[in-house]
Protein backbone atom coordinates (compact mmCIF):
# COMPACT_ATOMS: atom_id res chain seq x y z
CA UNK A 1 0.00 0.00 0.00
CA UNK A 2 2.97 2.20 0.84
CA UNK A 3 4.47 2.07 -2.55
CA UNK A 4 1.54 2.48 -4.42
CA UNK A 5 1.04 5.73 -2.31
CA UNK A 6 4.38 6.84 -3.10
CA UNK A 7 4.13 5.86 -6.42
CA UNK A 8 0.78 8.23 -6.51
CA UNK A 9 2.29 10.98 -4.97
CA UNK A 10 5.59 10.90 -7.95
CA UNK A 11 2.76 11.15 -10.52
CA UNK A 12 1.25 13.63 -9.40
CA UNK A 13 4.26 15.93 -9.31
CA UNK A 14 4.82 14.88 -12.88
CA UNK A 15 1.74 16.20 -13.62
CA UNK A 16 2.10 19.56 -11.58
CA UNK A 17 4.96 19.67 -14.22
CA UNK A 18 7.99 21.16 -11.56
CA UNK A 19 9.26 23.82 -9.22
CA UNK A 20 9.31 27.64 -9.25
CA UNK A 21 13.03 28.30 -9.43
CA UNK A 22 15.14 31.60 -8.77
CA UNK A 23 13.16 34.79 -9.82
CA UNK A 24 12.28 35.36 -13.35
CA UNK A 25 12.47 31.63 -13.87
CA UNK A 26 10.90 28.41 -14.75
CA UNK A 27 12.32 25.09 -12.93
CA UNK A 28 10.62 22.21 -14.73
CA UNK A 29 11.17 18.84 -12.71
CA UNK A 30 14.64 17.28 -13.49
CA UNK A 31 14.41 15.02 -17.06
CA UNK A 32 16.34 11.44 -16.93
CA UNK A 33 17.14 12.23 -20.48
CA UNK A 34 19.39 14.22 -22.45
CA UNK A 35 22.04 16.14 -21.62
CA UNK A 36 20.46 18.35 -19.23
CA UNK A 37 18.42 17.56 -15.89
CA UNK A 38 20.48 13.85 -15.49
CA UNK A 39 21.81 15.63 -11.90
CA UNK A 40 19.60 16.89 -9.26
CA UNK A 41 21.68 19.10 -7.00
CA UNK A 42 24.97 21.25 -9.33
CA UNK A 43 27.99 19.52 -9.08
CA UNK A 44 31.40 21.53 -8.90
CA UNK A 45 31.80 22.40 -12.22
CA UNK A 46 35.56 22.42 -13.33
CA UNK A 47 34.99 22.74 -17.11
CA UNK A 48 33.16 25.80 -18.99
CA UNK A 49 32.98 26.01 -22.94
CA UNK A 50 31.67 29.35 -24.78
CA UNK A 51 30.24 28.61 -28.18
CA UNK A 52 29.04 31.47 -29.81
CA UNK A 53 27.46 32.26 -32.72
CA UNK A 54 26.83 35.42 -35.22
CA UNK A 55 24.07 38.12 -35.74
CA UNK A 56 21.23 36.94 -35.32
CA UNK A 57 18.02 38.40 -32.92
CA UNK A 58 16.60 35.78 -30.19
CA UNK A 59 13.32 36.43 -32.48
CA UNK A 60 15.39 35.27 -35.25
CA UNK A 61 16.26 32.29 -33.45
CA UNK A 62 13.89 30.87 -31.08
CA UNK A 63 11.12 28.90 -32.43
CA UNK A 64 12.74 29.23 -36.45
CA UNK A 65 11.77 25.95 -38.42
CA UNK A 66 15.44 26.47 -39.83
CA UNK A 67 17.05 26.03 -36.31
CA UNK A 68 15.43 22.23 -35.35
CA UNK A 69 18.63 21.30 -33.34
CA UNK A 70 19.27 24.69 -31.24
CA UNK A 71 15.54 24.85 -30.43
CA UNK A 72 15.57 21.03 -29.25
CA UNK A 73 18.48 21.90 -27.08
CA UNK A 74 16.47 25.49 -25.83
CA UNK A 75 13.57 23.35 -25.08
CA UNK A 76 15.36 19.90 -23.53
CA UNK A 77 18.32 22.40 -21.22
CA UNK A 78 17.95 26.46 -20.34
CA UNK A 79 17.26 28.86 -22.36
CA UNK A 80 17.41 32.72 -20.82
CA UNK A 81 15.12 34.79 -22.61
CA UNK A 82 15.87 38.33 -21.24
CA UNK A 83 19.76 38.19 -22.67
CA UNK A 84 21.74 41.04 -24.34
CA UNK A 85 24.80 41.35 -26.07
CA UNK A 86 26.74 44.87 -24.64
CA UNK A 87 27.19 46.40 -27.83
CA UNK A 88 27.61 46.50 -31.93
CA UNK A 89 29.35 45.44 -33.98
CA UNK A 90 30.80 41.70 -33.35
CA UNK A 91 34.07 42.63 -32.04
CA UNK A 92 33.02 45.00 -28.71
CA UNK A 93 30.74 42.01 -27.70
CA UNK A 94 34.04 39.61 -28.18
CA UNK A 95 36.06 42.21 -26.18
CA UNK A 96 33.50 43.19 -23.89
CA UNK A 97 32.61 39.18 -22.56
CA UNK A 98 35.86 38.22 -21.95
CA UNK A 99 37.14 41.78 -20.31
CA UNK A 100 34.33 42.94 -18.41
CA UNK A 101 35.02 46.29 -19.89
CA UNK A 102 32.64 48.43 -19.60
CA UNK A 103 30.95 49.93 -23.63
CA UNK A 104 32.12 53.22 -23.17
CA UNK A 105 35.81 51.74 -22.36
CA UNK A 106 34.92 49.73 -26.20
CA UNK A 107 35.34 52.37 -28.83
CA UNK A 108 38.31 51.73 -30.21
CA UNK A 109 37.04 48.26 -31.39
CA UNK A 110 33.58 49.59 -32.42
CA UNK A 111 35.23 49.59 -36.52
CA UNK A 112 36.04 44.77 -36.19
CA UNK A 113 39.41 46.53 -36.48
CA UNK A 114 42.50 43.60 -36.95
CA UNK A 115 44.71 43.40 -33.55
CA UNK A 116 47.00 46.85 -33.61
CA UNK A 117 48.74 48.92 -31.22
CA UNK A 118 45.39 51.23 -31.91
CA UNK A 119 42.89 48.07 -31.46
CA UNK A 120 43.85 46.19 -28.67
CA UNK A 121 43.62 46.59 -24.54
CA UNK A 122 45.99 45.36 -21.90
CA UNK A 123 43.21 44.95 -19.53
CA UNK A 124 42.89 41.69 -17.96
CA UNK A 125 40.74 38.81 -19.14
CA UNK A 126 39.46 35.79 -18.51
CA UNK A 127 42.31 33.58 -20.93
CA UNK A 128 44.44 35.23 -18.17
CA UNK A 129 42.95 34.95 -14.48
CA UNK A 130 45.12 31.47 -13.76
CA UNK A 131 42.88 28.94 -15.08
CA UNK A 132 43.86 26.77 -17.94
CA UNK A 133 42.39 27.64 -21.15
CA UNK A 134 42.32 27.51 -24.67
CA UNK A 135 40.36 29.08 -27.63
CA UNK A 136 39.12 26.73 -30.23
CA UNK A 137 38.87 28.65 -33.58
CA UNK A 138 37.41 26.94 -36.89
CA UNK A 139 39.38 27.80 -40.07
CA UNK A 140 42.03 29.52 -38.30
CA UNK A 141 45.40 28.96 -40.17
CA UNK A 142 47.90 29.11 -37.59
CA UNK A 143 47.52 29.53 -33.81
CA UNK A 144 47.08 33.12 -32.70
CA UNK A 145 46.69 34.40 -36.14
CA UNK A 146 46.11 37.81 -36.34
CA UNK A 147 44.90 38.33 -39.68
CA UNK A 148 41.62 37.44 -41.54
CA UNK A 149 41.95 34.18 -43.74
CA UNK A 150 39.03 32.84 -45.96
CA UNK A 151 36.53 31.71 -43.32
CA UNK A 152 38.41 32.63 -40.26
CA UNK A 153 37.75 36.34 -39.12
CA UNK A 154 39.80 37.41 -35.75
CA UNK A 155 37.40 39.92 -34.66
CA UNK A 156 35.22 36.74 -33.85
CA UNK A 157 38.86 35.56 -31.80
CA UNK A 158 39.29 37.51 -28.82
CA UNK A 159 42.70 36.31 -27.18
CA UNK A 160 45.09 38.26 -29.63
CA UNK A 161 43.31 41.75 -28.89
CA UNK A 162 45.15 41.26 -25.05
CA UNK A 163 48.21 42.80 -25.00
CA UNK A 164 48.99 41.68 -21.78
CA UNK A 165 47.77 37.93 -22.31
CA UNK A 166 50.66 35.55 -22.18
CA UNK A 167 50.19 32.22 -23.86
CA UNK A 168 47.96 33.45 -27.04
CA UNK A 169 50.71 31.42 -29.47
CA UNK A 170 49.60 27.91 -27.55
CA UNK A 171 46.65 28.16 -26.40
CA UNK A 172 44.64 30.11 -29.24
CA UNK A 173 44.61 26.68 -31.63
CA UNK A 174 42.64 25.33 -34.64
CA UNK A 175 39.27 24.02 -33.96
CA UNK A 176 40.26 20.79 -34.50
CA UNK A 177 42.41 20.50 -31.28
CA UNK A 178 38.96 20.37 -29.63
CA UNK A 179 37.73 16.71 -30.34
CA UNK A 180 41.75 16.04 -29.86
CA UNK A 181 41.87 17.72 -25.99
CA UNK A 182 38.30 16.10 -25.51
CA UNK A 183 39.57 12.42 -26.24
CA UNK A 184 43.15 12.84 -24.64
CA UNK A 185 40.58 14.07 -21.35
CA UNK A 186 43.20 17.34 -21.55
CA UNK A 187 39.90 19.90 -21.84
CA UNK A 188 41.19 23.06 -19.97
CA UNK A 189 39.06 24.72 -17.51
CA UNK A 190 37.99 27.73 -20.05
CA UNK A 191 37.13 26.88 -23.81
CA UNK A 192 35.98 29.31 -26.13
CA UNK A 193 34.89 27.99 -29.62
CA UNK A 194 34.29 30.02 -32.18
CA UNK A 195 32.98 28.59 -35.77
CA UNK A 196 33.87 30.03 -38.54
CA UNK A 197 31.88 32.37 -40.94
CA UNK A 198 29.68 30.20 -42.52
CA UNK A 199 28.99 28.01 -39.71
CA UNK A 200 28.61 30.92 -37.43
CA UNK A 201 25.93 32.13 -39.36
CA UNK A 202 27.30 35.32 -40.01
CA UNK A 203 27.84 34.83 -43.63
CA UNK A 204 25.95 31.67 -43.65
CA UNK A 205 22.40 30.53 -42.88
CA UNK A 206 20.64 30.10 -39.32
CA UNK A 207 19.75 26.51 -41.43
CA UNK A 208 23.75 26.14 -41.90
CA UNK A 209 24.94 27.04 -38.32
CA UNK A 210 22.03 24.88 -36.84
CA UNK A 211 23.85 21.77 -38.84
CA UNK A 212 27.14 22.94 -37.61
CA UNK A 213 26.19 22.68 -33.89
CA UNK A 214 23.68 19.45 -34.74
CA UNK A 215 27.07 17.97 -35.64
CA UNK A 216 29.58 19.39 -33.33
CA UNK A 217 27.94 20.17 -30.39
CA UNK A 218 27.69 16.36 -29.42
CA UNK A 219 30.63 15.75 -29.55
CA UNK A 220 31.22 17.77 -26.17
CA UNK A 221 28.03 16.58 -24.85
CA UNK A 222 29.24 13.01 -25.33
CA UNK A 223 32.48 13.50 -24.30
CA UNK A 224 34.20 12.00 -20.73
CA UNK A 225 34.31 15.34 -19.32
CA UNK A 226 30.50 16.45 -19.69
CA UNK A 227 29.35 13.11 -18.89
CA UNK A 228 30.92 12.68 -15.49
CA UNK A 229 29.58 15.96 -14.45
CA UNK A 230 32.01 18.42 -14.50
CA UNK A 231 31.63 20.66 -17.69
CA UNK A 232 29.19 23.25 -18.08
CA UNK A 233 28.20 24.72 -21.68
CA UNK A 234 27.06 27.95 -22.61
CA UNK A 235 25.90 28.71 -26.40
CA UNK A 236 24.99 32.33 -27.38
CA UNK A 237 25.31 35.19 -29.99
CA UNK A 238 27.40 38.09 -30.26
CA UNK A 239 24.67 40.35 -31.06
CA UNK A 240 21.30 40.92 -32.49
CA UNK A 241 20.61 41.89 -36.06
CA UNK A 242 20.78 45.36 -37.22
CA UNK A 243 21.87 47.94 -34.49
CA UNK A 244 24.10 50.87 -34.38
CA UNK A 245 27.88 50.79 -33.58
CA UNK A 246 28.82 51.93 -30.10
CA UNK A 247 25.11 51.60 -28.90
CA UNK A 248 25.02 50.01 -25.35
CA UNK A 249 22.84 46.89 -25.30
CA UNK A 250 23.51 45.51 -22.24
CA UNK A 251 19.86 46.71 -20.75
CA UNK A 252 18.73 47.65 -23.01
CA UNK A 253 14.56 45.60 -23.80
CA UNK A 254 13.49 47.90 -26.10
CA UNK A 255 16.01 47.13 -28.94
CA UNK A 256 15.38 43.76 -31.06
CA UNK A 257 19.22 44.07 -31.85
CA UNK A 258 19.96 43.96 -28.38
CA UNK A 259 17.95 40.88 -27.65
CA UNK A 260 19.97 37.30 -28.21
CA UNK A 261 19.26 33.88 -27.44
CA UNK A 262 21.50 32.73 -25.09
CA UNK A 263 21.06 28.37 -23.76
CA UNK A 264 22.54 26.35 -20.83
CA UNK A 265 23.82 23.22 -21.11
CA UNK A 266 24.77 21.60 -17.81
CA UNK A 267 24.05 17.91 -16.10
CA UNK A 268 22.10 19.99 -13.61
CA UNK A 269 20.23 22.77 -15.86
CA UNK A 270 16.60 21.33 -15.39
CA UNK A 271 15.10 20.32 -18.80
CA UNK A 272 12.88 23.05 -20.05
CA UNK A 273 14.28 25.76 -17.85
CA UNK A 274 13.75 29.22 -18.44
CA UNK A 275 14.52 32.18 -16.88
CA UNK A 276 13.49 36.29 -17.60
CA UNK A 277 16.17 37.80 -15.68
CA UNK A 278 18.02 40.70 -17.60
CA UNK A 279 21.05 39.13 -18.31
CA UNK A 280 24.43 39.95 -20.62
CA UNK A 281 27.70 39.40 -21.81
CA UNK A 282 28.83 40.30 -18.74
CA UNK A 283 25.85 37.75 -16.63
CA UNK A 284 28.04 35.24 -18.76
CA UNK A 285 31.57 36.03 -17.51
CA UNK A 286 30.23 36.59 -14.29
CA UNK A 287 28.92 33.13 -14.34
CA UNK A 288 31.90 31.66 -15.81
CA UNK A 289 34.20 33.00 -13.31
CA UNK A 290 32.23 32.15 -10.45
CA UNK A 291 31.67 28.35 -11.62
CA UNK A 292 35.15 28.21 -11.86
CA UNK A 293 36.33 30.48 -8.50
CA UNK A 294 37.34 33.61 -10.56
CA UNK A 295 36.98 36.76 -9.60
CA UNK A 296 34.73 39.12 -11.45
CA UNK A 297 36.60 41.34 -13.88
CA UNK A 298 34.88 44.63 -14.33
CA UNK A 299 30.83 44.72 -15.33
CA UNK A 300 30.96 41.04 -14.74
CA UNK A 301 30.68 42.30 -10.82
CA UNK A 302 27.49 44.67 -11.72
CA UNK A 303 25.03 41.91 -13.56
CA UNK A 304 23.68 38.53 -12.24
CA UNK A 305 25.12 35.32 -12.99
CA UNK A 306 22.96 32.65 -14.52
CA UNK A 307 23.98 30.76 -11.79
CA UNK A 308 21.20 30.03 -9.57
CA UNK A 309 18.36 30.23 -12.44
CA UNK A 310 19.72 27.69 -14.26
CA UNK A 311 20.77 25.53 -10.66
CA UNK A 312 24.49 25.58 -11.96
Amino acid sequence: MRSRILALAATVALAIGGVVGAAGSRQPAAAATGPCGTLSTPPTYTHVIWVWMENHSYSDIIGSSQAPYINSLASGCGLATNYHNVSHPSLPNYVGATSGLAVSSLKNFDSDCNPSTKCSTSSASIFGQGESWKAYEESMPSNCDKSNSGEYAVRHNPPPYFTSLSGCSTFDVPYTQLASDLSAGTLPAFSFVTPNLIDDMHDGTIAQGDSWLSSNLPTILNSAEYQSGTTAVFLTWDEGSGGSSGEDCSANTADNSCHVATIVISPSTRAGSTSGTLFNHYSLLGTAEQLLGLPALGQAASYPTLTSAFNL
